[in-house]
């Protein structure tokens, strides 16, 4: 598979859900909130939650005329909940960031009330977007709710960030470090992988499959994540460089070192191509070409 090919499919599936989020993200809300829910998750951000899902949906050779649809609204509900997540983490009572996707973050721009309100809004409608009155059948609607609730909620990305910021100025060891990722970063990843996978109607091997690659590929995002933090710059990664270090958070580079911490991401990597190896599925080309740019970026 040409990377050109691949690039191309980045390009006509990011477009598509952009659309989708134009389209069901309001504007017309009480009190301007739907201005502040659009301005966090609109004209920004790679995108990468929602093209794995569709990547897997692919992957599994269904053809259901609902399938595309159940994917894209997957995609979309997937990429509120980042954003939702986004918007709080930079509160001044959380990271307390002023900079994000190369812009003010939501609350410099809209103020601390009105942030907080919408992401709770945004987190709200991911779970509306995944229920429509019709055109998804019932039964993978429940599945997808189940999905992303649990990736969501304390046991996965509340609960990571719950642990990262008790965990400030206090030293992890891997172990550690591993399962604060998994939850808070890891957990929508993978289910993002898993929701389209859901979609698919995949078998058994297949599935377990696609839950090792996404655990892999999920933590090997933030293991980059915590390099770019120290080697990039803020206009690169359109957020502020250098946050963790300052903040005093204990991060792959801090408990590993920066080479050691750039072999695990490949090694990462390795896992996630070989449970693709072993999956079995038909069209699994762009699920391996993102877990290698998940590895590969810059920003």
């Amino acid at each position: 598979m040409k990377r050109s090919e691949f690039d191309h499919w980045v390009t006509l599936e990011t477009a598509e859900v952009e659309r989708a989020l134009e389209d069901w993200v309001p504007a017309n809300t009480p009190a301007g909130l739907g201005v502040a829910m659009r301005y966090g998750v609109l004209d920004g951000g790679k995108r990468l939650r929602p093209l794995l899902v569709l990547a897997a949906a692919q992957a599994g050779g269904a053809s259901t005329p609902w399938v595309r649809e159940a994917a894209m609204r997957a995609a979309v509900a997937v990429e509120l909940i980042h954003a939702y997540s986004l918007i709080h983490d930079d509160l001044p009572c959380m990271d307390n960031d002023v900079l994000r996707r190369g812009k003010p973050t939501v609350h410099v721009e809209f103020g601390e009330a009105q942030a907080m309100l919408a992401g709770d809004a945004m987190q709200a409608l991911a779970f509306e977007v995944l229920t429509p009155d019709q055109g998804v059948p019932p039964e993978l609607q429940a599945r997808l709710v189940g999905l992303l609730a649990r990736a969501a909620g304390h046991a996965g990305m509340a609960g990571g960030q719950a642990i990262d910021l008790a965990s400030v100025g206090h030293a992890l060891d891997e172990a550690a470090l591993a399962d604060m990722h998994r939850r808070k970063t890891g957990a929508l990843l993978q289910a993002s992988v898993l929701m389209g996978a859901a979609c698919a109607d995949i078998g058994a091997a297949a599935w377990q499959a696609l839950m090792d690659y996404g655990a892999a590929v999920g933590l090997a995002f933030q293991v980059v994540d915590d390099m770019l933090d120290v080697t990039g710059a803020s206009e690169v990664l359109g957020k502020t460089a250098g946050k963790d270090l300052h903040a005093n958070k204990p991060t792959y580079v801090t408990v590993l070192g920066l080479e050691a911490a750039r072999s695990h991401a490949l090694a990462l990597r390795d896992r996630a191509q070989a449970a693709l190896a072993r999956s079995g599925l038909p069209d699994a080309a762009w699920l391996s070409l993102l877990a290698d740019r998940i590895v590969e970026r810059e920003s």
